[in-house]
């Protein structure tokens, strides 16, 4: 019989290094697979239940380590990391993949005329904005009130983007055109995540040491982590969004799907998903999720508590969000 397994394991970290890219691009290729959408609300419980357990000490009889860590990245994949709550189900990392490769083909597909380009540019950013939601960082509430000025913020500028980007490029060659989504989805982003987390911005998020012990809150934290996911989010896009329009451009000359025009679509959703199941675990793991600052870099009311509290500490933590 297996020895028991201790209870020492630090199931709060990931499995792997996350100092390194490489170790960062391991965890979120588990985090985004889209596979954990299938799993049942008895099994999200049941890897909940196993990790709150194992946490308090806990370690039922037979428990494997590879179980352990089975459990520990399912719990990952559908519970908030600050919160603790239930995600939305499309909000989820592991939905990124099916829910963006049916859009962005979409997107991609039908771009030609203004009501497509605005219905698909809204479809999106009601998307992003569930996403940023759900993967907002820290633990406080965000009121219905803030929650719809900002969707309403952010989508409408997304599509304004979009239009007018559309109206620029109506005379360039039609490949140019064809870029015009990746250009406008960009642009939102910038927009769209600052807006969705302007509560971050306005209140702060959580600081802590390197024990989780909570400092405060910080602005200049969640300034860097903004940033951060914006750059991730655009990385993100990129590859799906600019490599399909190169390689349908010099197909839609073939006779092939001349004689088939119905397979773009299908094609399109295609080639994005196969970027995006690269491109979205890759892009997350550009910035640590635990991510750090200085103290110098903090609030200067901030510095000066943390100094009173420990005058040793020089880096604090914080949940970067996705």
């Amino acid at each position: 019989m297996p020895p028991p397994l201790p209870a020492s394991i630090d199931i709060r970290e990931p499995r792997w290094d996350q100092s390194t890219f490489q170790g960062r691009a391991k965890h979120f290729f588990t985090v985004t697979d889209p596979r954990n959408l299938l799993l049942s609300g008895a099994q999200l419980e049941e890897a909940r239940r196993l990790v709150h357990d194992y946490r308090a000490g806990i370690v039922p009889p037979g428990l494997t380590e590879e179980q352990l860590w089975r459990a520990k990245y399912i719990y990952d994949s559908a519970f908030h990391p600050d919160t603790g709550e239930k995600m939305l189900l499309i909000g989820r990392m592991a939905a990124q993949v099916p829910m963006n490769m049916t859009i962005t083909g979409c997107m991609l597909t039908f771009y030609r005329t203004t009501p497509a380009v605005v219905f698909w540019q809204w479809v999106n950013q009601s998307f992003n904005a569930i996403v940023n939601y759900t993967n907002r960082s820290g633990d406080a509430p965000i009121t219905p009130s803030q929650l719809g000025t900002a969707y309403v913020s952010a989508t409408t500028g997304a599509v304004v983007t979009a239009l007018g980007l559309k109206a620029l490029t109506k005379h360039l060659p039609a490949i140019i055109g064809r870029f015009v989504p990746f250009a406008a989805v960009a642009a939102a982003n910038c927009i769209n995540i600052p807006l969705m987390r302007q509560r971050e911005l306005k209140l702060g998020i959580p600081i802590t040491d390197e024990n989780g012990n909570r400092l405060g809150e910080s602005v200049a934290a969640a300034q860097k982590a903004i940033l951060q996911v914006v750059v991730s989010r655009i990385g993100m896009a990129a590859p799906a969004m600019a490599i399909p329009p190169v390689i349908m451009n010099a197909l839609e000359k073939r006779a092939f799907l001349k004689r088939y025009p119905y397979l773009n679509a299908p094609l399109q959703v295609g080639l994005v998903g196969l970027c995006l199941v690269f491109a979205t675990p890759l892009c997350c793991a550009l910035f640590p999720q635990k991510s750090s600052m200085q103290v110098s870099r903090l609030e200067p009311q901030l510095q000066a508590g943390i100094r009173e509290r420990d005058p040793q500490l020089q880096t604090v933590y914080f949940n970067k969000g996705l």
